[in-house]
Protein backbone atom coordinates (compact mmCIF):
# COMPACT_ATOMS: atom_id res chain seq x y z
CA UNK A 1 0.00 0.00 0.00
CA UNK A 2 2.81 2.43 0.88
CA UNK A 3 4.53 1.73 -2.44
CA UNK A 4 1.25 2.37 -4.24
CA UNK A 5 0.74 5.72 -2.52
CA UNK A 6 4.30 6.79 -3.25
CA UNK A 7 3.84 5.96 -6.93
CA UNK A 8 0.61 7.94 -6.99
CA UNK A 9 2.31 10.97 -5.45
CA UNK A 10 5.12 10.69 -7.99
CA UNK A 11 2.60 11.13 -10.81
CA UNK A 12 1.68 14.52 -9.35
CA UNK A 13 5.27 15.72 -8.99
CA UNK A 14 5.08 18.48 -11.60
CA UNK A 15 4.72 21.93 -10.01
CA UNK A 16 1.50 23.80 -10.68
CA UNK A 17 1.18 27.25 -12.18
CA UNK A 18 -0.65 29.97 -10.30
CA UNK A 19 -3.74 29.64 -12.51
CA UNK A 20 -3.93 25.91 -11.83
CA UNK A 21 -3.63 26.52 -8.10
CA UNK A 22 -6.30 29.23 -8.19
CA UNK A 23 -8.58 26.94 -10.16
CA UNK A 24 -8.36 24.18 -7.58
CA UNK A 25 -9.06 26.59 -4.73
CA UNK A 26 -12.05 28.03 -6.58
CA UNK A 27 -13.55 24.65 -7.38
CA UNK A 28 -13.09 23.42 -3.82
CA UNK A 29 -15.27 26.27 -2.54
CA UNK A 30 -17.70 26.16 -5.46
CA UNK A 31 -18.44 22.52 -4.72
CA UNK A 32 -18.95 23.42 -1.06
CA UNK A 33 -21.32 26.22 -2.05
CA UNK A 34 -23.41 23.84 -4.13
CA UNK A 35 -23.55 21.28 -1.33
CA UNK A 36 -24.43 23.82 1.35
CA UNK A 37 -27.16 25.53 -0.71
CA UNK A 38 -28.74 22.22 -1.75
CA UNK A 39 -28.71 20.99 1.84
CA UNK A 40 -30.57 24.09 3.00
CA UNK A 41 -33.07 23.88 0.14
CA UNK A 42 -33.74 20.20 0.79
CA UNK A 43 -34.50 21.00 4.43
CA UNK A 44 -36.85 23.74 3.24
CA UNK A 45 -38.70 21.90 0.44
CA UNK A 46 -37.98 18.18 0.98
CA UNK A 47 -37.44 17.80 -2.76
CA UNK A 48 -35.42 14.68 -3.59
CA UNK A 49 -33.12 16.18 -6.27
CA UNK A 50 -31.60 18.47 -3.66
CA UNK A 51 -30.81 15.53 -1.41
CA UNK A 52 -29.39 13.38 -4.18
CA UNK A 53 -27.34 16.13 -5.79
CA UNK A 54 -25.99 17.41 -2.47
CA UNK A 55 -24.51 13.93 -1.92
CA UNK A 56 -22.93 14.10 -5.36
CA UNK A 57 -21.47 17.51 -4.52
CA UNK A 58 -19.89 15.98 -1.42
CA UNK A 59 -18.05 13.51 -3.63
CA UNK A 60 -16.96 16.32 -5.96
CA UNK A 61 -15.77 18.32 -2.96
CA UNK A 62 -13.73 15.36 -1.74
CA UNK A 63 -12.20 14.76 -5.17
CA UNK A 64 -10.92 18.34 -5.33
CA UNK A 65 -9.80 18.06 -1.71
CA UNK A 66 -7.67 15.06 -2.57
CA UNK A 67 -5.92 17.09 -5.28
CA UNK A 68 -5.27 19.89 -2.79
CA UNK A 69 -3.62 17.38 -0.47
CA UNK A 70 -1.63 15.88 -3.32
CA UNK A 71 -0.25 19.24 -4.42
CA UNK A 72 0.22 20.43 -0.83
CA UNK A 73 -2.12 23.39 -1.21
CA UNK A 74 -3.84 24.95 1.78
CA UNK A 75 -7.51 24.02 1.88
CA UNK A 76 -9.67 27.19 1.71
CA UNK A 77 -12.85 25.40 2.76
CA UNK A 78 -14.30 26.06 6.19
CA UNK A 79 -16.02 23.20 7.99
CA UNK A 80 -18.99 25.41 8.88
CA UNK A 81 -21.88 25.32 6.38
CA UNK A 82 -22.41 28.57 4.51
CA UNK A 83 -19.01 30.05 5.35
CA UNK A 84 -16.48 30.82 2.61
CA UNK A 85 -13.09 32.49 2.27
CA UNK A 86 -13.98 33.68 -1.22
CA UNK A 87 -16.03 36.81 -0.57
CA UNK A 88 -17.89 36.59 -3.86
CA UNK A 89 -18.99 33.04 -3.10
CA UNK A 90 -19.98 34.07 0.42
CA UNK A 91 -22.25 36.81 -0.95
CA UNK A 92 -23.59 34.46 -3.64
CA UNK A 93 -24.43 31.82 -1.04
CA UNK A 94 -26.50 34.28 0.99
CA UNK A 95 -28.40 35.55 -2.04
CA UNK A 96 -29.12 32.07 -3.40
CA UNK A 97 -30.46 30.79 -0.08
CA UNK A 98 -32.81 33.77 0.11
CA UNK A 99 -33.95 33.30 -3.49
CA UNK A 100 -34.36 29.54 -3.15
CA UNK A 101 -36.49 29.94 -0.04
CA UNK A 102 -39.19 31.84 -1.96
CA UNK A 103 -40.79 28.82 -3.67
CA UNK A 104 -40.06 25.35 -5.00
CA UNK A 105 -39.71 26.77 -8.50
CA UNK A 106 -37.28 29.43 -7.30
CA UNK A 107 -35.26 26.75 -5.50
CA UNK A 108 -34.99 24.67 -8.67
CA UNK A 109 -33.91 27.76 -10.61
CA UNK A 110 -31.21 28.36 -8.00
CA UNK A 111 -30.01 24.80 -8.52
CA UNK A 112 -29.85 25.25 -12.29
CA UNK A 113 -28.00 28.54 -11.88
CA UNK A 114 -25.38 26.99 -9.59
CA UNK A 115 -24.76 24.25 -12.14
CA UNK A 116 -24.46 26.86 -14.89
CA UNK A 117 -21.75 28.61 -12.91
CA UNK A 118 -19.93 25.33 -12.32
CA UNK A 119 -20.13 24.32 -15.97
CA UNK A 120 -18.86 27.70 -17.14
CA UNK A 121 -15.96 27.79 -14.67
CA UNK A 122 -14.97 24.17 -15.30
CA UNK A 123 -14.97 24.67 -19.05
CA UNK A 124 -12.75 27.74 -18.69
CA UNK A 125 -10.35 25.80 -16.47
CA UNK A 126 -10.24 22.93 -18.95
CA UNK A 127 -9.66 25.31 -21.85
CA UNK A 128 -6.52 26.48 -20.03
CA UNK A 129 -5.10 22.94 -20.40
CA UNK A 130 -4.34 22.06 -16.76
CA UNK A 131 -2.12 19.18 -15.66
CA UNK A 132 -3.55 15.86 -16.88
CA UNK A 133 -4.75 14.47 -13.54
CA UNK A 134 -6.47 17.75 -12.69
CA UNK A 135 -8.10 17.83 -16.11
CA UNK A 136 -9.44 14.30 -15.56
CA UNK A 137 -11.13 15.37 -12.32
CA UNK A 138 -12.51 18.53 -13.92
CA UNK A 139 -13.95 16.45 -16.76
CA UNK A 140 -15.77 14.30 -14.23
CA UNK A 141 -17.09 17.33 -12.34
CA UNK A 142 -18.28 18.78 -15.64
CA UNK A 143 -20.09 15.54 -16.45
CA UNK A 144 -21.80 15.71 -13.05
CA UNK A 145 -22.81 19.35 -13.39
CA UNK A 146 -24.38 18.70 -16.79
CA UNK A 147 -26.45 15.87 -15.35
CA UNK A 148 -27.43 18.06 -12.41
CA UNK A 149 -28.65 20.94 -14.55
CA UNK A 150 -30.71 18.48 -16.58
CA UNK A 151 -32.29 17.20 -13.36
CA UNK A 152 -33.19 20.68 -12.16
CA UNK A 153 -34.60 21.79 -15.51
CA UNK A 154 -36.65 18.59 -15.83
CA UNK A 155 -38.19 19.28 -12.44
CA UNK A 156 -38.99 22.81 -13.55
CA UNK A 157 -40.51 21.51 -16.78
CA UNK A 158 -42.98 19.23 -15.00
CA UNK A 159 -44.11 22.33 -13.14
CA UNK A 160 -44.63 24.16 -16.44
CA UNK A 161 -41.64 26.39 -15.78
CA UNK A 162 -39.01 26.96 -18.44
CA UNK A 163 -35.52 27.83 -17.25
CA UNK A 164 -33.67 30.65 -18.98
CA UNK A 165 -29.86 30.36 -18.86
CA UNK A 166 -28.13 33.24 -17.11
CA UNK A 167 -24.45 32.30 -17.50
CA UNK A 168 -24.17 29.92 -20.43
CA UNK A 169 -25.06 30.86 -23.97
CA UNK A 170 -28.50 29.76 -25.14
CA UNK A 171 -26.90 27.40 -27.65
CA UNK A 172 -24.61 25.79 -25.06
CA UNK A 173 -27.45 25.40 -22.59
CA UNK A 174 -29.76 23.88 -25.21
CA UNK A 175 -27.08 21.38 -26.22
CA UNK A 176 -26.56 20.29 -22.61
CA UNK A 177 -30.20 19.86 -21.61
CA UNK A 178 -30.98 18.06 -24.84
CA UNK A 179 -28.59 15.19 -24.03
CA UNK A 180 -29.60 12.19 -21.94
CA UNK A 181 -27.63 11.36 -18.81
CA UNK A 182 -24.23 9.88 -19.56
CA UNK A 183 -22.38 7.13 -17.69
CA UNK A 184 -19.39 8.36 -15.73
CA UNK A 185 -17.31 7.87 -12.60
CA UNK A 186 -19.91 9.05 -10.07
CA UNK A 187 -20.76 7.11 -6.96
CA UNK A 188 -18.20 6.07 -4.42
CA UNK A 189 -15.60 5.61 -7.15
CA UNK A 190 -15.09 9.36 -7.54
CA UNK A 191 -12.16 9.66 -5.16
CA UNK A 192 -10.49 6.54 -6.50
CA UNK A 193 -10.81 7.83 -10.05
CA UNK A 194 -9.34 11.15 -8.98
CA UNK A 195 -6.32 9.36 -7.59
CA UNK A 196 -5.76 7.41 -10.78
CA UNK A 197 -6.56 10.35 -13.06
CA UNK A 198 -9.25 8.07 -14.59
CA UNK A 199 -6.51 6.20 -16.43
CA UNK A 200 -7.84 3.87 -19.04
CA UNK A 201 -11.36 5.26 -18.77
CA UNK A 202 -11.22 8.13 -21.22
CA UNK A 203 -11.97 11.78 -20.45
CA UNK A 204 -15.33 10.98 -18.87
CA UNK A 205 -14.05 7.97 -16.97
CA UNK A 206 -16.51 5.61 -18.57
CA UNK A 207 -16.77 2.22 -16.91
Amino acid sequence: MLTFLVSINDTFANPLGEKEKAGLLLMREEEKLAHDVYTILYEKWQLRPFSNISQSETRHFEAVGYLLETYHLEDPAYSEPGKFRNKELAALYDSLVVKGSESVEAALEVGAFIEEVDINDLQELLDAKPEAQIAAVYENLLWGSKNHIRAFTRNLSVRDKEYTPKVLSVATYAEIVGIDQQPGCGGNGMKQKARRGCNGGGPKCRK
